[in-house]
Order: structure tokens, then C-alpha cells, then sequence
């Protein structure tokens, strides 16, 4: 009712606009210099005895005057008075009645009653007019109520000018593939069901948020050439108890009748999270509609037609019922693209896109390990911006560089200057990361340092791995703790203690995290073993909140504490051996560092040997 008030306000204010509009235009028109001017009766008997008149039309009551010299004037008699009557009243003689052409016209019927009836009509009119427009109004509004049950899919057509395939896709070659028997199916059905085959009713995505869950799922539909119909799971779900489960019945019914067709339901662990747990609000709207899915998804023939693709990046909080056999049984995952994928990926969003000629796109993919599909998609994009900033036509490898560090710590603060002596720890710091993980053989290669501020950072080291990694070996581990304390030794090295900044608390935070991670998780302690220490339970109340509980005593707290202590010292002793002995060549990093404020991976190459 609300909105019907609404759109009766927003009409009833547009029609007074419009006639009022209308009524400014007719009395202008009314008003235009070709109106007649009005006289008194006594001024044209003036006239008549002084012989300017040369017609008199008469029109009912209303005399239309014509003088001589072509001027037109108009006035009214008395009603039922004759124009001889009238002129004799005024002692006009018969001689100047003579030179007067008189013309007498009656008025119409219509004319007569539309002047009688049209002022007491147009105010009723207007008002049936108003009554009309908030009638129809409240009906909509009727209409919409009766509707709001209905699903708010949204409908592809098989036919659509958008239309996704495989090609357009890149990497994941697993998941294309597994996808490929649900597109066969689609496309000839009769093959599987000749052999007595039922293939799966629902299709599970997992990956990383970005990673092409829903572009994956288009494009089953385009390469199937099938309708597609695509629902988020939370337009399911609404304050009053009944909606979600209306709407799940009236989006199957749809599909049903547009068999063979694909539905996708994206974030369905917004509805399908584990039920009794107490999530989800204060009712039991959410579970009524994860149970109608659930009878839906068993209610129709598998061979029908009718594929439902979810996605989700928690499949650990989605209710078993839903991965049963028979349900989402057929689970696909979709990692992140590693380097091969990560140039094919940059291929496709570089389409469109005018690059400087000899643009190694290699190079850029070797820069991005762990980005997905959209942080890729989304770097070329701030390139292209960038490019258009800068006044430019072409795309070239700064551009791109300088993206990938954009989208990993945000854009360059320029406007953030620091002091000299501020200047100077920033680039001792950056420079005592570089020269550690340029020292140590299992440190990642560094690739840029820079004292210009980006994000939260005063300054920053990037290294980068030379090829993927899947799984890392402790030495790994041990050479990033001893990176992340080279900032830390090196300000204290040069400084001293008492000078130390805050610039390192956020080094120190990751360490931390790090080396606990090693000792309750990776089992990489030599003391507590091949054990992990603490649950990890989420609890959503109020906003996320990850609850640890300690599956551990006291002692061996203790003995945690210890051992990530140990780890820390030993990168620090590390970092501390490798500043000292050389020295000279952390004074170069950082003077360099001063001048030009950014080194390169060639430039610090050349200035201190290619690593190992």
C-alpha cells in the first residue's frame, strides 16, 4: 500500500503539472496580438456618427467591428436586444445605418451549450479523471501483491546476443570438461537415456570468489544452447514466512516448461547453510525454503531436462541434505589459474583493448601468482583508465605494471609526504627485506622496491615467485620469516634501538601469524610434531567471528609459545648475520632508494648480482 500511495502522489502530481501547463499555453494563445480589441458600446456609436465603420458582424450578443482603415474591434450588446434597436436608442440615423454593411449570424446549438455546460463539466471531468488514474493505481498495486510470491529469475535466451561458450572461458580445462557431459546431455539426451544413464539433477561450483563460477555457468547454457535461468540465493529469501518456498516453486515451474534448460542458483549457501544450527535469523523462512529446494530438486525426472547449477566458496557450511546422491551429488572445483591460465586470461580481457605492439602479456601473468579471473579482469581495466589518465592511445608495460601493484596495495598517496628522516627508515627498512630475500636461496626474487606510499604502506618489496607453488617446504617458510624481520634488523642496525618506528608492527604481525601457523597447523615444530593444535569454528552472530578452541593443555601452551618464539628469533638471527656482513650493500640499496625512490628487478640486479 505503500507504493501504491506512492505512484497515486507521483501521478496526480504529474497531471496538475500537465494542465496547468496546458492552461499557461491557452490563455497566451488567448492573449496573442490578433485579439480583436474590446470597446464600449458608446465608442463605436462614436465611430458610426464620425463614419470610420465599415462591417458590423453580429454573433449573438457579440457585434465584430471593421473600421475603415482595416482595424478590428469587437464589444457585446444587451441579450435579446436587436443591433437596429440598439442603434436607434442611440439617435443613430437612418442615413449612417445606411453605410454600415451589416451582417447577422446566428450562433450554433453546440457553440451554445458547450459555453452553457463546458465550466460546470471540466471540473467533474478532471476529478473522474483523477479517480481513474489512482484506480488503476491500486490495482498495479493489487497485481504486484498477487505477484510477490512469484520468482524473480532471470531469464537468458538461448538465443541471446550475450551469449557465453567454453571459448570464452579460459583455464579451468578440468571443470570445462567435467561440464562437457552435462552439455552433451542437453544436446541429445536420448544418447544417455538409450543406455539407461541419469545424469546428475544438480551440478555444485567451488572455487575462490572470482575465479568464474558464474561465467562458467553461462556458458554450459551457451554451448548447450538452452534457456538460462540465473537467481541469487538470497532473492529467496524475504521477512514473511512462505515466500522463499513460493518462489522456489513458481522458478521450477518455469524451468520445467522450458525444458531442456539450465538452473543457476549463485551464493545457495546463502539459503542452504546447515539446518538447526540457529543461523539465518530469527525465523525458520531460510530452512522452509532450503526444504522446498530439497523436495523440488527429487520432484522431477532427471532425464526431463531441467540441469540446476549452484555455486558457493563455503561448501563447508552447506547442509548435507543437498549433497546427497540424487541432489548436487556432481561437485566441480575451480582453483586458481596458474600461469599458463593467467596469460590466457589477460588474452581474452586484453580483446578490445589497443596494446603498445610487442606487449609480452607473459611478463604480466609471471607478476599475478594467486590473482583470479576478476582481479586479472579488473587489472586490465585499471590499465586501460590509467592509460586514458595519462593522455595516451596505447596500453604499454608500465601501465599494466603499475596496475598489478594498484589492485594488490591500492593506488599511489603522493600527497603522503614524509619527513627526510622518515624518508630514510622507509628506505633502510624496504631495503633490509630486499637484501635479505636477495641473500637467502629459497626466498622469492624481488621484482620492485619502492619508498612511494601505496595503501597503508610507507614503502614496499615486491617479490614474486618464479613458477606456482601448490605446496611449500618449511625452508620456504623460514627464509619469508627472515624477510619479514629484515625491515625490523635493519632500522634497528642503523638506527639503534631507542630509534626504532612503528613502520615494522605490521612485518612483525605477519611473522607472528606465520610462525604460528608452522607450529599449530603445518606441523612443522620439531618439539610438538606432526599434530595440529586448536579448532577453528565459525560463528555468525552480530558479523563473523572465527571461534578457536583449545583442544590442548596449559603445558602445552606453553610449549606453542616456545617454539613460535624460537622460529622468530631464528629469522631474526638470520636477518641480523646477513645485514651485518653486508652491510655495504644495504647502504647502496638505500641511497639509491633516496634518489630515485623505486628500483626495478634489472636495476637491482645490476646492483647486486642476479640471485644465487
Amino acid at each position: 500500500m505503500k507504493n501504491a500511495t506512492k505512484y497515486i502522489t507521483k501521478n496526480l502530481v504529474i497531471s496538475i503539472v500537465v494542465f496547468l501547463i496546458i492552461a499557461a499555453i491557452l490563455s497566451t494563445y488567448s492573449l496573442s496580438n490578433s485579439e480583436p480589441e474590446k470597446i464600449q458600446v458608446s465608442q463605436l456609436i462614436t465611430q458610426i456618427n464620425e463614419g470610420q465603420v465599415k462591417t458590423v458582424v453580429v454573433k449573438g450578443d457579440v457585434l465584430e467591428i471593421e473600421l475603415i482603415n482595416g482595424a478590428k474591434q469587437k464589444t457585446e450588446k444587451e441579450s435579446g436586444e436587436s443591433l437596429s434597436t440598439l442603434l436607434s436608442n442611440y439617435e443613430i440615423t437612418p442615413e449612417k445605418m445606411a453605410e454600415i454593411e451589416v451582417d447577422i449570424q446566428g450562433q450554433s446549438g453546440l457553440g451554445y451549450w458547450l459555453r452553457v455546460l463546458l465550466p460546470f463539466l471540466l471540473p467533474f471531468a478532471l476529478i473522474a479523471f483523477f479517480i481513474w488514474i489512482m484506480m488503476r493505481q491500486v490495482q498495479g498495486a493489487n497485481n504486484r501483491a498477487m505477484t510477490f510470491g512469484s520468482s524473480s529469475a532471470r531469464e537468458i535466451p538461448k538465443n541471446s546476443k550475450d551469449k557465453v561458450t567454453f571459448k570464452d572461458v579460459a583455464g579451468v580445462k578440468e571443470a570445462k570438461e567435467e561440464l562437457m557431459e552435462v552439455v552433451e546431455f542437453l544436446k541429445s539426451p536420448k544418447k544417455f537415456i538409450n543406455l539407461g544413464a541419469k545424469i546428475p539433477k544438480g551440478v555444485l561450483l567451488m572455487g575462490s570468489p572470482g575465479t568464474g563460477k558464474t561465467l562458467l555457468a553461462r556458458a554450459v547454457a551457451g554451448e548447450a544452447n538452452v534457456p538460462f535461468f540465473h537467481i541469487s540465493g538470497s532473492e529467496f529469501v524475504e521477512m514473511f514466512v512462505g515466500v522463499g518456498a513460493s518462489r522456489v516453486r513458481d522458478l521450477f515451474n518455469k524451468a520445467k516448461k522450458n525444458a531442456p534448460c539450465i538452473v543457476f542458483i549463485d551464493e545457495i549457501d546463502a539459503v542452504g547453510r546447515q539446518r538447526g544450527t540457529g543461523l539465518g535469523g530469527s525465523h525458520d523462512e531460510r530452512e522452509q525454503t532450503l526444504n522446498q529446494i530439497l523436495v523440488e530438486m527429487d520432484g522431477f525426472d532427471p532425464n526431463q531436462g531441467v540441469i540446476v547449477l549452484a555455486a558457493t566458496n563455503r561448501p563447508d557450511v552447506l547442509d548435507p541434505a543437498l549433497l546427497r546422491p540424487g541432489r548436487f551429488d556432481r561437485r566441480v572445483v575451480l582453483d586458481e589459474p596458474d600461469i599458463n591460465d593467467r596469460e590466457a586470461i589477460l588474452k581474452i580481457h586484453a580483446s578490445g583493448k589497443p596494446l603498445v605492439a610487442g606487449v609480452d602479456l607473459r611478463r604480466i601473468a609471471e607478476r599475478t601468482p594467486g590473482f583470479s579471473g576478476a582481479d586479472l579482469a579488473n587489472l586490465m581495466n585499471e590499465a586501460a583508465i590509467l592509460t586514458a589518465r595519462r593522455n595516451k592511445k596505447l596500453i604499454s608495460i608500465d601501465e599494466l605494471f603499475e596496475s598489478i601493484e594498484k589492485v594488490l596495495l591500492g593506488p599511489e598517496r603522493k600527497s603522503f609526504l614524509l619527513s627526510e628522516h622518515e624518508r630514510e627508515v622507509t628506505a633502510y627498512h624496504e631495503a633490509g627485506h630486499a637484501l635479505v630475500a636477495h641473500s637467502l636461496p629459497d626466498a622469492d626474487p624481488i621484482h620492485k622496491i619502492s619508498i612511494i606510499s601505496r595503501g597503508q604502506a610507507a614503502g614496499y618489496t615486491l617479490k614474486l615467485p618464479i613458477e606456482d607453488r601448490r605446496m611449500h617446504r618449511r625452508i620456504e617458510f623460514l627464509a619469508d620469516l627472515a624477510m619479514s624481520l629484515g625491515g625490523y634488523v635493519a632500522e634497528q642496525e642503523i638506527f639503534g634501538q631507542e630509534n626504532l618506528t612503528t613502520g615494522a608492527s605490521s612485518d612483525l604481525r605477519q611473522a607472528t601469524r606465520l610462525a604460528r601457523k608452522l607450529v599449530t597447523d603445518f606441523g612443522m615444530s620439531e618439539k610438538l610434531g606432526p599434530r595440529t593444535y586448536g579448532e577453528k569454528e565459525e560463528m555468525v552472530f552480530l558479523g563473523k567471528e572465527i571461534r578457536h578452541e583449545r583442544d590442548y593443555s596449559e603445558k602445552t601452551a606453553e610449549v606453542i609459545d616456545s617454539e613460535i618464539n624460537k622460529l622468530i628469533d631464528g629469522a631474526k638471527k638470520t636477518a641480523q648475520e646477513i645485514i651485518k656482513t653486508r652491510q655495504a650493500d644495504l647502504e647502496k640499496i638505500a641511497k639509491l632508494l633516496l634518489k630515485k625512490e623505486t628500483i626495478e628487478k634489472e636495476e637491482f640486479e645490476e646492483l647486486l648480482g642476479k640471485k644465487g
